[in-house]
């Protein structure tokens, strides 16, 4: 893992860290927060698996995570984290890496790079 990555990781594992802290945990989960970004694509009794495409420009209506999760990123992805208290941070992640996600209250997500950003969440119940 570069240490871009790395890095970027750690600040959105803080980031996350601080914002299921910083607010009630009364968000929507992402799929209904924003569904022009966020599609259910899987679902049973144990796993949601969520397609992201966040359009180049695009920033994602406030959601959050419920559950712990995977992001696998499909794309390279430049991406602006925006916490409840107004704090951003912005993180690279290359094409073909993954990450683990922790439970967030609430956030929203911003694509400042030059394309699209395409993910894929899968979420432990």
């Amino acid at each position: 893992m570069s240490r871009d990555s790395t890095f970027a990781l750690g600040a959105f594992a803080a980031l996350c860290l601080m914002s299921s802290v910083a607010i009630a945990q009364n968000a929507p989960p992402t799929f209904q927060g924003d569904p022009d970004v966020y599609k259910l694509i899987f679902e049973d009794q144990n796993f949601r698996v969520i397609e992201t495409v966040r359009k180049k420009g695009v920033h994602d209506k406030v959601h959050g995570h419920p559950f712990p999760s995977v992001v696998y990123h499909v794309t390279d992805c430049d991406t602006r984290l925006y916490a409840p208290d107004g704090k951003t941070t912005d993180g690279h992640t290359k094409a073909g890496s993954a990450s683990a996600v922790p439970v967030i209250a609430s956030h929203s997500a911003e694509n400042i790079g030059q394309a699209d950003c395409r993910q894929i969440f899968i979420e432990r119940k």
